[in-house]
């Protein structure tokens, strides 16, 4: 069996040197590299052509959402996933606006960390759960936003948007507004179909263009 090859791009070695042990010691991974930098990632990532890129996201030269936007332009199959010790939404927004597959709190345990690699890689999303409760209270208000032709979303619509436009699953969605995944998915069939979304990449676009994702939080610098 092929082993999935991970580059870690982080400007702290001794965290680098964590992660290479981690991921080393499991059987159906590998690290194929390392950078130190935003644009040494995007450089070896461009040479290397890894299955995952565990990117931080605060580094000199060029930051991690900005590495991860031009690499997903360049290399769109390569997979993220972010790293960051901040636990502020802003950051995760702006990972997932960039292109980010997945989202990873630096203190995280090593298993989850070995586990939002697997999904990331099965092409699916990971957010820490730490952020579900933060992503809740930051956009659940009332509002049904116009959608089309005069036609307008329902709130539990417009909720089950925001949460698909975070990056959350279908089975998190669920969980998080205490209904069945059948129920998750015949909500994303009707909002599809008022606003003529085909996939996750237009909802977060619609998401970002009416504001959707916004949050207290400062940029990402």
């Amino acid at each position: 069996m092929d082993k999935l090859q991970i580059l870690i791009a982080d400007d702290h070695a001794l965290l680098r040197d964590g992660l290479k042990a981690l991921v080393n010691a499991q059987p159906d991974m590998e690290v194929v590299g390392e950078a130190e930098t935003g644009r040494t990632a995007l450089e070896k990532a461009r040479h290397l052509k890894p299955h995952v890129v565990l990117m931080d996201i605060s580094m000199p030269d060029m930051n991690g959402a900005h590495a991860t936007r031009r690499l997903k332009e360049l290399l769109p199959t390569i997979k993220v996933l972010a790293l960051t010790a901040h636990e502020d939404c802003s950051y995760l927004r702006h990972m997932l606006e960039a292109g980010a597959a997945g989202f990873v709190l630096k203190r995280a345990a090593a298993d989850q960390l070995i586990q939002a690699i697997h999904v990331v890689a099965a092409n699916d999303r990971y957010i820490d759960p730490t952020f579900a409760g933060k992503v809740m209270s930051s956009f659940m208000r009332p509002v049904a936003k116009q959608a089309g032709e005069g036609s307008e979303l329902s709130e539990r619509e417009a909720e089950v948007l925001r949460l698909t436009a975070w990056g959350f699953g279908n089975k998190e969605i669920a969980t998080q507004l205490d209904i069945s995944v059948k129920t998750v998915e015949t909500y994303k069939a009707r909002l599809a179909e008022k606003l003529n979304l085909t996939s996750r990449t237009e909802i977060v676009r619609y998401a970002v263009r009416h504001g959707w994702l916004q949050d207290n939080g400062s940029n990402v610098v």
